[in-house]
Order: C-alpha cells, then structure tokens, then sequence
C-alpha cells in the first residue's frame, strides 16, 4: 500500500475548475505534513519556550547520588531508629556538606537550589533548626559511635588514631586555646580534635580537646575508648614520636594487656645504640632492613633501617644552603669592596642579617672595621666525618675477615692498629676478634669524634715539625704530605689550608 502527500491547488480555467499538484510532501513525514495541514487551517505555530515561562529548575541529579549512597550504607538507622525532624535535618547537613560546605546560615539558602529540602523533608527548617538538630545529634553520640565500631573494628585489628586542629574565631569556646596550630594561623584561638578510625580510614569516634592539649595526653582516652566501650579486647596503635612518647609508654602503655604499638625512636635514643654497637654501619652490607632487641626497650622488637637515599638528599640539601649563604656572605664582601659599607657593628648586622642560625656554626669570621673574610669550618663535622672514615675502614677489616683474605687475631689486631693506632684514639672502640671473626663498636661517639680529629691534627702537626727541622720543604712536597693525611681521613673539606715553602697553617 503506497501513500503519498500531495499539495494541490484550484483554479478557474475558461468556465471550468482544474487541479494542479504544486508539490510532494512524502519525503516530510506524517509530522511535518500535519504541521502544514494546521498552518493551512488557520492554526498558530510558535516555539515552545515562548509558550512556558520557567519559574524554578532546581539541581537534583547530584542531591539523588548523595541520598542513594546514604540509604545504602544505612546512615538513617545510624543516627537513630524512629524518623523525626532533627534526624531529617541531620541528615540534610551531611548531604549539604558533602555537596557544598559552608556555614549553617548559607547551606539553608543554599540548597533551596536543589532538590534536598524536598527528598529530605526540610524545606522550612532555618539555621536555629539545625543548629539544635546538632545538639539532637551530640547527645547521641556514644551510641553512634558504638555502632560504627561494631561495623568497622574487629579483634585483633588494626586502630589508626591522630591529632589534628582548627582556629577557631570569636573568644566564648571555653576548649579554644592558643597552640600548636597547623593551620598556619599565628595568634588565633583553636580546638584540637582526634580521629579514630579503622585501617581503611573509615571515622569510627571524634574526640574534641582544649587547643593546647599535647597529642601524647589524647592518646589514653582512646585506648579507653577502644578497651571500655568498643571491647575492643586487643590493639596496635601507630604513630610517631610526637604521639607515643617513650614516657607514654613507660608510665601508661606498657602497663596495658593486649595493646602494641608501632613508633619510631628519637635521634639520641638511636645515637645510643650506634654508640653501644647495637646497630652498625656493616649490618648494612647486605640487607638495610634487621630486626634486634635491646634491654632499654624491654619487651619491644626494634627494627632498623637504613635509607641511603634520604641521606643523599640531606647531604645535598646541607650543601645547598652552604653554598647559597657562602654566596650571599660574598655580596656582602663585595659591598664592603665598593665602599658602600664600613665599620665593624655594620658589617657584623648585615652578616647576620644573611646568615641562618642553623648554619652560624658552619663558619668562621674576621671582621673588622674596613675589611671582612670568612671561611666554612666545623669542628664537629670535622670530627664525625673523621670517625666515619675510621669507621669505614674498621669495616673493611671485618669484610676481609668474612672473606677469609684475613684470618688469626694476631694479623687482625696489626691491621686494627694500623687504623686506629694504640693510643687515646683506640681507648673509644670496642673490639671482639677471634681467628675467624671481628667486630667492633664504638663507646662513646662524640669522644670518639674528638680524639680522631685529635689525632688527625697530631699528624699534621707531626709534618710542621718535619717541615721546621727541614727533612724536606716546597710547596709541592708539603702538599702531598698534607693531602695523604687529610684525604685518608675524608675531611680536607673541613680544613683551610695555607701551604707556603716554609711551611703551612
């Protein structure tokens, strides 16, 4: 069956009445030949938007996302089992601060753009509405946070616990205090608050503190939370020095059944143990990770590890502020050249003005009233870096052992001696050698550190003496003579030289 639209016309033509097809309109379509039917009828044609006027087209396609994932992780029967206004309200705040945070007074203006008021039946509520609907929520806390424990926390599982901390405007909160604050807000008033939380991050309890409380002092009522409230009957707490200090666990920590903890030591405590030969640089050799246990950490396992990595990036960044104060103490020399810069007081206010206080130790001045020099030196990096290489090379007498390229204690202790000599200097190691095996330790590290720059200053002192009574002289043969000891002890770096026919300084 074939249809066809045809748009004809009528006409007079000598007493009679003829048809003629002006056009096919098959190809159009049913829709767009009806369009034309009603236009030929008399019938008004006009876009669709000049018809409807738009009142309100709220948002709602982000809203619905945000209530779906709430009634699936059942967050109604959370905050309580019967439906009322304050839980409707509280409800609506979570949804509105996931969507948009902002104060109370802006989210009820806010989301009269959406569709929230309506989904969650908040539609009149006002800021002194939800303000009381999170005094509604606060004395359901306990009870919330009990059933998110029994949701997420598990025996035997793992617990992560921090300290973190807002400022906090206005002088009527009596937790608000001046502190530690991490916002980067100097002078202002702030509230410390704790988070509890399982493995994966998921909050279980928030805790709220005075804005001066130390993270160590927070740490006991959440291990009571976890224990009274939770049953949560055994634990691992992790965190850094700054939250489990060793008093912590000595006066609170250690007394408790079934709680661990997992933490870092301090710079002096490990300092202690290099100096008791706990931890050597040679344990290092073939693995940077070892497991060890120590009388001063009683029922603790210590484990070590060694990131030579981080240590490069140190050494640079130490380097690098050398270098940029060294480049900066130089313009200052360069200005004094110029003669725009004299007198003692002057010069010594614009030194100290460049140089930071953490690297004042790392120079020496002369300055005077026309005139300024200086040079980088420090004695105690002197002396560190001197044990280090006395230490080093300890280490490749115990590898020769192990290799069996050195065998007997009599071949062992020449060769010891010829690192550290028998005087004061071997006075600070502890040796253990046996025909098949060495070890070593240092007693005490910063003695250590000073008796081998002692010895190491003994020894150029030794080449002045040689030098004075004329065995041999010449900057050339001086300098080489001073260049074997400084370079065997990897500190030429830490020394200034002045070498002269007749001698050096």
């Amino acid at each position: 069956l074939y249809r066809a639209h045809l748009l004809r016309r009528s006409f007079r033509e000598g007493g009679k009445v003829k048809k003629e097809t002006v056009a096919n309109l098959t190809a159009l379509g049913d829709e767009i030949v009806e369009l034309i039917r009603g236009v030929l009828r008399g019938n008004q044609v006009a876009p669709v938007a000049e018809l409807f006027e738009s009142i309100r087209s709220p948002h709602h396609g982000q809203v619905h996302a945000v209530r779906i994932a709430m009634q699936r992780l059942g967050f109604d029967k959370l905050l309580g089992a019967a439906r009322c206004p304050q839980r409707d309200r509280v409800e609506a705040m979570v949804a509105a601060r996931i969507l948009e945070p902002c104060s109370k007074l802006a989210t009820t203006r806010w989301w009269h753009n959406t569709t929230l008021p309506e989904l969650f039946g908040v539609a009149d509520a006002d800021e002194d509405d939800l303000y009381a609907a999170m005094d509604w929520l606060l004395e359901r806390q306990a009870g919330i946070e009990k059933k998110l424990a029994a949701r997420h926390l598990k025996q035997g599982g793992l617990v992560l616990y921090d300290l973190s901390s807002s400022y906090f405007e206005g002088v009527t909160c009596p937790l608000a205090a001046r502190g530690h604050n991490r916002d980067g807000k100097t002078g202002k008033l702030q509230v410390n608050y704790g988070l509890l939380t399982d493995p994966r991050g998921c909050p279980v309890a928030v805790s709220v503190f005075a804005g001066n409380t130390a993270d160590t002092k927070t740490l006991p009522a959440q291990v009571d939370t976890l224990k009274n409230r939770f049953a949560i009957h055994s634990l691992v707490l992790v965190g850094d020095r700054g939250m489990l200090s060793q008093t912590l666990i000595d006066n609170d920590l250690r007394e408790r059944d079934g709680v661990d903890w997992i933490t870092a030591l301090k710079s002096a405590s490990i300092r202690k143990l290099m100096e008791g030969g706990t931890v050597q640089l040679g344990l290092f050799d073939e693995r940077n990770l070892f497991a060890f246990t120590h009388p001063d950490f009683p029922g603790e396992r210590l484990v070590a590890c060694r990131n030579p990595e981080l240590a490069k990036l140190r050494a640079h960044k130490r380097r690098s502020l050398l270098e940029a104060t060294t480049q900066a103490l130089t313009k200052v020399r360069a200005t004094l050249l110029r003669g725009r810069l004299r007198g003692k007081d002057k010069i010594a206010a614009r030194v100290g003005k460049v140089i930071p206080k953490n690297l004042a130790g790392q120079f020496v001045f002369d300055i005077r009233e026309e005139s300024f020099s200086f040079h980088v030196v420090n004695q105690a990096a002197a002396a560190n870096a001197a044990l280090e290489s006395l230490c080093t090379r300890l280490e490749r007498v115990r590898r020769a052992v192990e290799r069996a390229t050195l065998q007997g204690t009599d071949a062992i202790q020449v060769r010891v001696r010829r690192v550290v000599g028998s005087g004061k200097l071997a006075q600070h190691f502890g040796f253990e050698m046996q025909d098949d095996g060495f070890r070593f330790h240092v007693v005490h590290r910063d003695a250590a550190a000073s008796a081998a720059l002692e010895s190491l200053c003994n020894q150029l002192e030794a080449i002045g003496a040689e030098v004075r009574f004329g065995t041999y002289g010449g900057t050339d043969q001086i300098g080489v003579r001073v260049g074997k000891v400084v370079n065997q002890y990897k500190v030429a770096k830490h020394f200034v030289l002045t070498i002269r026919d007749d001698g050096f300084d």
